[in-house]
């Protein structure tokens, strides 16, 4: 009798901290929905965009994989939390662009401007920037191959004038 009585004792009190869950996750029908901060994400993936003009542009939360970007115009876009994976950005122009937190592997920047781009919190593994421009950039906590650290350093330079963090501090330049 006492483990059926105890039985029904958890069986309620679970079924009260349930019921309390969920009034409390519930919201009233006239409360406005969450804004979706990925609202202007464009899928351009495998796509050839080369020369296109996205400078400005809010594109938060794209992909661009796979795509050919070439001499493209992305001066002073968001580009937070996309995905770059395998996208050729050569020639591209990244000056002031926001690439924060955005999974950009395999790419290529090579002869790419990104003077004062922040590149912080991203993942750019195996992603080459020969001859790219990096006059400014930061890129605070991105995980970048070791190799491609020591090429970067060798031309690092300057301040980004939005976070203020050195170009070759960003790199652990030494």
């Amino acid at each position: 009798m006492k483990q059926g009585l105890r039985r029904l004792i958890i069986v309620v009190l679970l079924g009260v901290l349930t019921l309390g869950w969920w009034l409390l996750e519930a919201q009233p029908a006239w409360a406005a929905p969450p804004r979706d901060p990925n609202a202007n994400a464009v899928n351009y993936t495998l796509t050839d965009v080369s020369g296109r003009d996205f400078s400005g542009q809010n594109l938060a939360g794209s992909s661009f994989a796979g795509a050919e970007v070439r001499q493209a115009n992305f001066h002073a876009a968001n580009l937070s939390g996309s995905i770059l994976t395998k996208a050729v950005f050569e020639e591209s122009d990244l000056s002031g662009a926001n690439l924060n937190k955005s999974f950009a592997d395999r790419v290529t920047f090579n002869g790419a401007d990104l003077t004062n781009a922040i590149f912080t919190e991203a993942i750019a593994t195996s992603t080459h920037f020969y001859q790219a421009t990096i006059t400014g950039a930061d890129f605070t906590d991105t995980i970048l191959d070791r190799y491609e650290i020591v090429q970067l350093c060798k031309r690092a330079s300057g301040t980004n004038p939005t976070t203020g963090v050195a170009t070759r501090d960003s790199l652990n330049c030494r």
